[in-house]
């Protein structure tokens, strides 16, 4: 069938810009036929290019004592922990299409970072996610909930790597697009690790895995444009995903890597087998002619840009040394799966592609990737008007309250507040037998290395609310809560990954919300050690007729714990034992969830923070930890302090009798969430010894009381039963699921 003549129509309908489709008449000297066409709409897609974001990327901290790769140069992130060993981590967003197919969208997201993850040669050993819904009273998205969990639940639990972490929130302005990220983490020795590279004239392209179907198709583009009433029209844009092929594509790859046949490898997710070519080529400043008929599908008579364009899972593209072939096909004909050899690198930039003998798209590959010829823009922007509103806040305008008891009953059943035990036992965390929060919890949750005294902190931390608030201020809290938590489990942080959800790049206020927190981020970064490795970008989180998302840069952080008798958990350990407050303690209770959906205030500045202030509390922590001081450690975050005390006891069930009368008022001191604080527990028979450390480090140390029984009292007022608080926070969010 001959391909209709290309315009300029055609161009904008795919989301190419007028100046763009020019740009690539420069690139080819001609006019591109549709299937080119196509190539480049979704390699120069926000989701492939960055072109909108790359500019602010390149200024976020990129060098560490550990690093192994810097940020964008492999599929992952990549730091040497020592002894030889290597983790390989990343974060993505599945956003659109879990809007559009819960189950399948959250799916494939978990499917598609382990593999950015083994396709380095690493072994994936742990899961994270970072989740966001709308209001959970709507039965919209109580269905996305359960679908997003169970995607998750169901391809990682058949996977076979267990889900240690994660976060939920719950806002009314991802009622329309949901926020899915999912985070891989995985191991390998040192120097075994394989690029996403091609080079050498005459060696052949292997794709192995999956047949290659319909799904999936602009799946990139769709990611790179807003939610709409005919969203669901494109469903065919949302991949379908097959855990147990993935095992099988793991462990071939793996054995593979094993051998010396491998060149470069990557994994086929955004722009299928056109990304990969492209990329690959380009990295090793190469080409390729690829036979698209050779291509294993699974439904008849696909047209090219189709099968170039499909994004279905669990495929790899492999280049091998020629004469290699033998040892490839044994391998993936032991684990059953598809490996068909479809094209060769060839000595020259440009990529052919054919189709039964005629060349249908001939393109050079570095004008379509990042870093190329894919276009970069610097957009413009400006402070949106509702920042100015947000800092005329003043505590002084919200009555100071009597009864902080019964608001914080109520504050107990928030979504926000509330466990997600109902989410996570979804989830299976004990499969590997490496997660060690299973015995006693702590901050971040602790991976154990086989075959290693070594373990590994790992976190994902993003309170978006502080971000609105104050996007700069509000990411510098999300690094810094990640390393907080990191730091309270005894690990020391190494290096972030990130997943930064944004609305519209083009909507100047939002763009400006987007610059803000690379800024944050940045500086956090730079004053804590911890270098971005890499992550994404993931823009367009906005509905036509609904507004963007709170901005929402997730964090992933990976600590290391040399010595496991340093692991330091959050819970209470006996009657008795004497609490603290280190940290500032501040008359805060800006973007709290006291203020925000108790009080419904949603207008107010970020929470009180100081990054000088959070470097030396936690050099502080860990000094405590080193030194056994502290037998207890959790930073106070959602809720404030109180449920911070809440969380430590409710574990062994124990209760608290603290108690405060100072300045700062009631629901600040109780519920505000000023950051930089944590609460410790320290065993009477060392509470001289910790005093005396506190006295030399010249740090705010408030004694407030001690770990009781059973009951709860503060200051002299009885809070009721350990028992009946922890009913509430468990159940609450499992009743609501209940609903249909």
């Amino acid at each position: 069938m001959k391909e209709p003549l290309v315009t300029l129509t055609m161009a904008q309908e795919l989301g190419l810009l007028p100046n763009e489709f020019d740009k690539i008449i420069n690139y080819l000297g001609r006019t591109p036929n549709f299937t080119e066409l196509s190539i480049y709409a979704v390699m120069w897609s926000e989701h492939c290019s960055y072109k909108n974001s790359i500019v602010w990327l390149k200024t976020l901290p990129r060098d560490g004592d550990r690093l192994l790769a810097k940020a964008g140069e492999e599929n992952a992130g990549l730091i040497d922990i020592g002894e030889g060993l290597a983790i390989a981590f990343k974060i993505e967003s599945h956003n659109h299409p879990s809007a559009i197919e819960p189950y399948q969208g959250a799916a494939t997201g978990v499917g598609g970072i382990h593999r950015d993850i083994f396709t380095m040669g690493a072994r994936p050993i742990a899961a994270l996610n970072s989740l966001r819904f709308g209001n959970i009273k709507e039965a919209r998205t109580r269905h996305i909930l359960r679908g997003v969990v169970k995607g998750i639940g169901d391809y990682g639990n058949a996977f076979g790597v267990p889900t240690v972490a994660g976060e939920v929130f719950f806002e009314d302005c991802y009622f329309t697009n949901p926020i899915v990220n999912a985070m891989s983490i995985g191991v390998a020795k040192v120097g075994t690790t394989v690029s996403a590279i091609a080079y050498g004239e005459g060696n052949l392209v292997y794709i192995v895995g999956s047949t290659t179907g319909k799904d999936g198709i602009h799946g990139a583009t769709f990611a790179s444009e807003e939610i709409t009433d005919e969203s669901s029209e494109k469903l065919p844009s949302v991949q379908v995903g097959d855990p147990f092929q993935e095992k099988l594509l793991l462990e071939a790859t793996l054995e593979l890597l094993q051998t010396n046949a491998v060149i470069g490898m990557q994994d086929m997710g955004a722009a299928g087998i056109i990304c990969s070519t492209s990329e690959m080529s380009a990295k090793g400043k190469s080409g390729m002619k690829i036979y698209l008929d050779k291509v294993p599908t699974r439904q008849p008579n696909m047209r090219p840009f189709e099968i170039l364009l499909s994004e279905s899972q669990e495929r790899m593209l492999i280049i091998v040394k020629k004469g290699q072939e033998a040892i490839v096909e044994k391998i993936f004909d032991k684990w059953d799966l598809h490996c068909a050899i479809i094209g060769e690198v060839i000595d020259e930039p440009n990529l052919y592609y054919y189709m039964h003998g005629a060349c249908i798209a001939a393109v050079p590959a570095d004008t379509l990737v990042l870093g190329g010829g894919a276009p970069i823009y610097h957009r413009e922007y400006m402070e949106p008007t509702y920042i100015q509103q947000n800092k005329k806040f003043n505590n002084t305008q919200i009555n100071i309250p009597n009864d902080i008891k019964s608001i914080a009953w109520s504050m107990c059943g928030l979504p926000n507040i509330t466990s997600k035990q109902w989410i996570y036992n979804q989830y299976d965390s004990m499969v590997g037998i490496i997660n060690i929060n299973t015995n006693s919890p702590s901050d971040a949750t602790i991976v154990r290395i086989q075959g290693t005294a070594k373990q590994l902190a790992v976190t994902v931390d993003c309170n978006a609310k502080y971000i609105y608030c104050d996007p700069r201020i509000g990411a510098s809290i999300a690094v810094a809560e990640a390393a907080r938590n990191i730091v309270c489990s005894g690990a020391v942080p190494a290096a972030i990954t990130n997943c930064l959800n944004f609305g519209n790049p083009y909507n100047k206020e939002v763009y400006w919300q987007f610059v803000q927190a690379i800024q944050g981020m940045s500086e956090a970064c730079t004053a804590l050690g911890t270098p971005v490795t890499g992550g994404n970008v993931s823009f367009y989180n906005q509905s036509t007729d609904g507004g963007a998302v709170y901005p929402t840069p997730t964090i992933g952080m990976v600590g290391v714990l040399d010595d496991p008798s340093l692991r330091m958990t959050l819970d209470f350990k006996n009657v008795g034992d004497t609490i603290y407050v280190i940290g500032d303690i501040t008359d805060c209770i800006n973007a709290s969830e006291y203020l925000h959906n108790h009080l419904q205030i949603k207008n107010s500045p970020a929470p009180y923070f100081d990054i000088v202030k959070e470097v030396f509390l936690q050099k502080c922590i860990l000094k405590l930890i080193k030194s056994k001081l502290i037998i207890s450690a959790h930073d106070i975050a959602q809720g404030g302090l109180f449920f911070t005390l809440l969380e430590s006891a409710m574990y062994h069930k124990f209760g608290f009798d603290v108690s405060y009368h100072g300045s700062i008022r009631p629901d600040a001191f109780w519920l505000g969430e000023g950051q930089s604080r944590i609460v410790v527990s320290v065993h009477n028979a060392i509470k001289d010894k910790f005093e005396s450390m506190m006295n030399a480090i010249e740090i705010p140390c408030l004694h407030i009381g001690k770990v009781t029984t059973k009951n709860i009292c503060i200051n002299q007022l009885d809070y009721g039963n350990i028992d009946d608080w922890k009913k509430k926070y468990d159940n609450t969010l499992e009743e609501i699921m209940a609903k249909v």
